[in-house]
């Protein structure tokens, strides 16, 4: 899809630093939804965010819109490890995301909220800007797909993620 290639040319081009951080190389070895990976979430994530944005009308703050979603799930560890220490993880990733965030880049905050907010109303903060609105609907949207598709038979599933 032609609006898909180019939003994914925004998220590499605005989120070029985060892309190739540290922390982010440690989330292509978690997986989140399927066999999907935390990175390839979250880079799609962004990627629906950007052409979503696209769409609605007003002015937008793309790079905002990019670290947001990039970062949205940096919560660095396997969630399908049961750890005392983090019960609920539905409930909880968003603040350990925004935490990791803040340690590992420096946050203005329409990507705070986006971090905290987008697992509004089971956890954190109210959706607070548009961005943030934008997010939750595109992390709903692609988490719904990964776990539907990760479900079906492999010669079904088609190529969902581009090459990151």
């Amino acid at each position: 899809m032609y609006l898909e290639d180019i939003s994914a040319r925004t998220v590499r081009r605005l989120g070029h630093g985060i892309l190739t951080s540290p922390g982010m190389k440690r989330e292509r070895g978690f997986i989140q939804h399927g066999d999907v990976s935390v990175l390839e979430h979250s880079f799609m994530v962004a990627v629906l965010c950007v052409a979503i944005a696209r769409h609605l009308p007003g002015k937008w703050d793309f790079s905002s819109l990019v670290r947001g979603a990039l970062l949205h799930d940096y919560f660095l560890y396997d969630w399908h490890i049961k750890d005392p220490a983090r019960p609920a993880h539905a409930i909880h990733h968003a603040a350990a995301a925004l935490r990791n965030a803040q340690r590992d880049f420096h946050l203005n905050s329409t990507e705070e909220n986006m971090i905290a907010s987008h697992m509004f109303p089971l956890g954190g903060e109210w959706p607070g800007n548009k961005q943030s609105a934008v997010l939750w609907v595109a992390d709903k949207v692609c988490a719904a797909r990964e776990t539907v598709v990760g479900r079906l038979p492999r010669k079904w599933q088609g190529g969902i993620h581009p090459k990151i």
